[in-house]
């Protein structure tokens, strides 16, 4: 049986005391949920981070990975990238948290405790891949606005939780239903309670695919506050701004949701190819939804030295949004000529499957390996930066890692 460490509520009362601030808990709290504000500061203690890390900003906090740190089949949670869009919840009353289900078009209007959630509902669990739409950013020339990631804002963690569309059989759908909206715990940066920092959705039709749950569970444990406890929407292939942490009310629509960050242009691109550094209106902007395929060398490290009478080995991950990935091909000839990668089959729909070769180099001096995947569609990742849009969204070019052979 897993030993766990507890704080007690008069503990907690003595260092909510000293900070003045007030957290509302059960009768005991696990030692991962004290609240953010009594922990460390230091990212890298505060959230259990791999030390190859990079923090991009902390208000709010945005981390990614390295290639070579996601190497891992299932990421683990010291490599998971972290978005936020607001301030993480320092209220989380997990004893007597609720869902709300509610809009104009649900047929009752229902709340839900988490208990409630837990115990009518069956458990299903999913390995699945979440990409921020802005991964890749830094790329991008003009620049764009918005977190300069490179290629690390993206996972494939293992989730547990129940079906969506189980919970919205249960309140009922009118037959006008075409979006679900999120709202969440978050507060926003400005401290105004009456901004939420983000409220994004998704179809009514990737609402209802088996594989988009209100998880409670990430890796086997329960989701770390950071990414979302007590309750996440996850709906995988889609962006993961999609995926709404701290979940406490869905919003059932007659119209596509307009949330905060469903309008102007967040996670929307240009509807037709665009100049770069063109001004786009909203009406000629498109909401992102199946993510491109993309792929990744998480092995070896970049800048990797070899010697001439040896095999290089290779391994990385590949993905494509709602789609499979058919084949991941390699070049060391920037991009003249390629071959085949092994792949293994995705464990389940949305989830990245992953892909190795052996390479044997011609001669000594400096290599550059790509990797390129294509889609069941038989679409394939570009060698360069794809077309320019406002805000540096999907971005799948060719991942290469530098490798000397002496």
């Amino acid at each position: 049986m897993e030993r766990r460490k507890f704080i007690t509520r008069s503990s907690l009362a003595t260092l909510t005391g000293i900070l003045g601030i007030d957290i509302v808990f059960g009768n005991l709290l696990p030692e991962a949920y004290i609240p953010l504000a009594i922990q460390e500061t230091d990212p890298f203690k505060l959230f259990n981070l791999d030390k190859d890390m990079l923090v991009l900003n902390d208000k709010p906090w945005n981390i990614e990975a390295q290639a070579h740190v996601l190497d891992d089949k299932v990421t683990p949670n010291s490599a998971m990238f972290i978005r936020n869009n607001g301030k993480i919840p320092e209220h989380i009353d997990f004893e007597n948290w609720t869902l709300t289900l509610e809009g104009e078009s649900v047929t009752t209007k229902k709340i839900f405790t988490l208990r409630e959630l837990k115990s009518k509902f069956k458990h299903y669990t999913y390995q699945l891949t979440l990409e921020c739409g802005g991964n890749g950013r830094s790329e991008f020339n003009p620049p764009a606005k918005g977190n300069q990631w490179t290629i690390g804002a993206v996972s494939s963690a293992k989730w547990t939780g129940i079906r969506l569309k189980d919970v919205l059989a249960e309140v009922g759908l009118k037959p006008n239903a075409v979006y679900i909206g999120y709202h969440a715990a978050d507060t926003h940066l400005s401290g105004d309670p009456s901004k939420e920092p983000i409220s994004r959705g998704v179809p009514i039709a990737k609402a209802l695919q088996e594989e988009t749950i209100l998880a409670f569970k990430m890796n086997g444990k329960d989701i770390p506050v950071v990414h979302g406890y007590p309750l996440r929407l996850i709906a995988g292939g889609y962006p993961a701004s999609a995926s709404g942490k701290w979940l406490n009310r869905i919003s059932v629509r007659n119209i596509v949701h307009d949330g905060e960050k469903m309008t102007g242009s967040s996670y929307k691109v240009p509807k037709n190819p665009v100049a770069p550094g063109t001004t786009v209106k909203e009406e000629d902007m498109r909401i992102i939804e199946s993510m491109p395929v993309k792929s990744l060398v998480t092995y070896p490290k970049s800048g990797a030295t070899l010697s001439i009478n040896k095999q290089l080995t290779i391994r990385g991950h590949a993905w494509a949004g709602e789609l499979n990935v058919s084949k991941v091909e390699y070049s060391i000839d920037f991009g003249s000529t390629w071959s085949s990668c092994a792949l293994e089959k995705e464990v389940n729909r949305f989830a990245w499957q992953h892909f190795s070769a052996q390479i044997q180099f011609p001669q000594k001096g400096y290599y550059e390996v790509w990797a390129k995947a294509t889609d069941s569609d038989g679409l394939s990742q570009p060698m360069l930066v794809p077309g320019w849009n406002p805000k540096g969204y999907l971005n799948n070019a060719c991942h290469r890692i530098a490798v000397k052979v002496v």
